[in-house]
């Protein structure tokens, strides 16, 4: 009782401490960006002598947040999409090329004549860009800026998704709100939108704070390669550690890899309690679909026999709320009401 008394206090302090963020004064912010405006950004100096006209954002989450700021008619395109644009933005991102749904090519985006790119993911700009390297942006007077939960902490120079050598938070998203609202002279704007998530995850925070959620163990399982095969599933430092840290419960994968491929009999040797299911509309995979997911658990003979599958303890979750981006409040907001309806952690 003592042991469940300590973790409700605990998760109550910290809604308490992050809704205690949202009095903070944001006048430091929202002064008007000074030109030329020069911002560190994973290990390059970018420089910008005005608020970009032009700006292509190569990533999902990049692209929302730009839209979240208010920026439509300064996009003029986009790519690397994994599902559906936020609703409220639906008829002003429908306005704007989408250069391609997975990588465009370095041509397709310095036709656009942009004054900004921006990436979510450092392998598309980045020392080894499938897309293009900053020195090649550059080299053509075009500024870059990558997300910087991308780079921060994390080492991407093995390929794949990269290593996350800390856990994820929330702050790196919202440098990234800070830096693009500063570069384009938004940062009232920047700041209006920090708040706003902040208060959405106290709330989630809150929601689960009388429960002891810190014995219900989780999966996130994004895809798979092949649909009876290995699973992509989250590893400790990423976007799900830091939802399962914020509510209380745990993550039954504890590498340091991003998404490490992962055999089922592993994952039922940990029994997960419940099963976060990614939802996306790309099908680079055959386990891309929610639906190919749902029809494994129920007739794989090693995984229909976990108890998470047996009691149905799933949480379908947009795979933008697993990755670092504006939607990862969505994912505590959904992982929250799963704890709640499952009845589990009570």
């Amino acid at each position: 009782m003592a042991a469940f008394r300590s973790f409700s206090s605990c998760v109550l302090a910290r809604a308490l401490a992050l809704a205690g963020l949202l009095v903070l004064s944001p006048a430091a912010w929202a002064d008007p960006t000074q030109y030329p405006l020069t911002i560190r950004n994973c290990g390059v100096d970018v420089t910008f002598d005005h608020a970009p006209r032009r700006a292509v954002s190569i990533g999902q989450s990049s692209t929302e947040i730009l839209l979240s700021l208010g920026l439509a008619d300064r996009i003029v395109g986009t790519a690397v999409w994994f599902g559906p644009v936020l609703p409220a933005y639906e008829a002003a991102n429908a306005k704007i090329p989408r250069l391609a749904d997975n990588d465009p090519s370095f041509e397709s985006v310095v036709g656009t004549e942009p004054e900004l790119v921006t990436a979510q993911f450092e392998w598309h700009v980045g020392p080894k860009g499938s897309v293009g390297t900053r020195e090649q942006f550059a080299g053509l007077g075009i500024p870059t800026y990558i997300s910087p939960a991308d780079c921060v902490a994390k080492d991407n120079s093995g390929g794949g998704d990269g290593v996350r050598r800390q856990l994820f938070t929330m702050d790196l998203v919202y440098r990234e709100i800070r830096d693009l609202a500063r570069i384009f002279d938004m940062s009232d704007r920047g700041e209006a939108l920090v708040a706003e998530l902040r208060q959405r995850e106290a709330a989630a925070i809150a929601s689960v704070a009388g429960r002891q959620a810190g014995g219900v163990p989780v999966v996130f399982w994004f895809s798979s390669k092949e649909v009876a095969g290995e699973a992509f599933v989250a590893g400790r430092n990423g976007v799900p550690a830091w939802i399962l840290r914020q509510l209380g419960a745990r993550n039954v994968i504890t590498t340091e890899e991003e998404w490490p491929l992962v055999s089922w009999e592993r994952i039922a040797a940990a029994d997960p309690a419940i099963i976060v299911l990614g939802q996306m509309s790309r099908r680079r995979y055959p386990a891309d679909d929610i639906a190919a997911k749902l029809g494994f658990l129920a007739g794989d003979p090693v995984a229909s026999r976990l108890q998470a599958v047996r009691d149905k303890h799933f949480v379908v979750m947009d795979v933008q709320a697993m990755q670092p981006s504006i939607r990862a409040v969505d994912g505590i907001e959904a992982l929250a009401r799963g704890i709640k309806s499952f009845g589990l952690g009570g």
